[in-house]
């Protein structure tokens, strides 16, 4: 009989830790990870025939839920044309108006394969830009795995615990500099002393790396006035947040622009595709047009772009689709909060749009500092207790959970009673 063990152990023989992505491996939660045979709507079904609610959505892509109709029927016939071509197609034009729609800001954009192309490249272009080499981002912050996004970083780096990582160099970690985020006056200060050599300011605008942590009012506003005065550039890593609260990003309700945007996951629809772009005077300076390099043998390949068209056009068509989005997350993370209150333990639910993180602390979450105090411990016994009872949340205390459209009330109250008995038992 196949079993999520059987499974785990043979997989271990040929991945590191047996998985392709280290949070996966449920080292931060302990036991074994499901293995997952297949997925519809809001749930899973591992390969021991358990169904679960599913809130990791595959780290944020799947927010039409698993297996959306529409999306299966334009990849279906995205595949019976050819699956890549290495060569420009017009659906790659199609989905770049559909963006442009959703991110003003984004003049010009190329397509790539991840959020880490994304974010790498975005920052290689701010450099050919202002012709400066410093970096600032935030603690805690998540921007992929290139070497220089790897200081402080957040996400599955804070969920195993590693402190720094082997094989990146310390002349391309000392590139990087940190602040806190939410902290204006430390940002300030970086800038006071480094300023002129200082190319861009990459952050998340809403952080979703560290749990779910949101910018304190008037912080995004004082960045971009910051950086612009100081001719940097500012970098909005929107790869999570991108079409999560809006058919935008965050820049869409702040009415903050910055210079460049990142964006991945949903811009996909479930399949490897990602997208930078920002000012056209700032692009032009791209490959062939300009002299930084950049390319990819699987950027905009149209199976992924007929997925991300399919998405993006649906979400921008149903008129009532984020109304409903919001109104079940709400729904849920109220009764997380009124069933803790209940039970006497403390907890904080911090939430943008269709994300959100229970943090096991009484205190407020605004920055990693504040996440890194949270019980961990804790976490994990909700989280095993949570799993048992067929619920399945992302398996760090720094990672956001994430509702699709596919979480409707039904589902809501199966994992509200859940939290009820899994608070029963901390």
């Amino acid at each position: 009989m196949t079993t999520n063990q059987s499974c785990f152990e043979e997989a271990k023989a040929f991945f590191p830790g047996g998985v392709n992505s280290p949070v996966r491996a449920f080292k931060a939660v302990g036991g074994t990870p499901p293995f997952i045979a297949n997925g519809k709507g809001a749930c899973l079904l591992d390969v021991e025939g358990r169904s679960f609610i599913d809130y990791v959505g595959s780290w944020g892509p799947l927010i039409l839920g698993h297996a959306d109709p529409a999306i299966i029927q334009a990849v279906t016939e995205a595949i019976a044309g050819g699956m890549t071509f290495g060569a420009p197609t017009p659906g790659e034009t199609e989905l770049a108006k559909l963006i442009q729609q959703a991110f003003p800001s984004m003049e010009k954009m190329r397509l790539v394969s991840s959020g880490t192309e994304a974010t790498m490249a975005a920052i290689r272009l701010a450099r050919g830009y202002t012709k400066r080499t410093l970096l600032v981002k935030c603690d805690g912050c998540y921007h992929g795995h290139a070497d220089s996004l790897l200081v402080s970083a957040g996400s599955g780096v804070a969920t195993l615990g590693i402190p720094g990582c082997p094989g990146v160099v310390p002349g391309t970690a000392s590139s990087t500099l940190t602040v806190p985020f939410n902290d204006i006056k430390a940002l300030e200060a970086v800038f006071a002393a480094h300023g002129k050599d200082i190319a861009a300011f990459i952050v998340e605008p809403v952080c979703g790396n560290m749990g779910v942590v949101t910018p304190n009012p008037g912080y995004l506003a004082a960045v971009r006035e910051l950086t612009a005065r100081e001719n940097a550039l500012l970098i909005f890593d929107e790869v999570m947040t991108g079409f999560r609260s809006c058919f935008g990003g965050v820049q869409t309700g702040c009415g903050v622009k910055p210079d460049l945007t990142c964006l991945g996951k949903i811009v996909g629809g479930g399949l490897p595709l990602a997208v930078y772009g920002g000012k056209r005077e700032i692009m032009n300076l791209i490959a062939p047009d300009g002299p930084v390099y950049q390319a990819g043998t699987l950027s905009g390949n149209p199976v992924a772009v007929a997925a991300g068209r399919a998405t993006l056009t649906r979400l921008r068509d149903e008129k009532d689709l984020y109304k409903k989005l919001i109104a079940s997350t709400n729904l849920l993370a109220d009764g997380l909060l009124k069933l803790a209150k209940n039970h006497h333990i403390p907890v904080i639910v911090n939430r943008f749009g269709s994300m959100f993180t229970l943090f096991f602390t009484s205190e407020p979450v605004t920055s990693y500092a504040d996440a890194k105090k949270a019980d961990t411990a804790r976490f994990v016994k909700w989280f095993q207790e949570m799993l048992g009872r067929g619920v399945y949340l992302p398996p760090s205390q720094f990672e956001a959970a994430f509702v699709s459209v596919c979480h409707g009330e039904p589902e809501i109250d199966t994992t509200l009673n859940a939290a009820h008995g899994a608070f029963s038992a901390l």
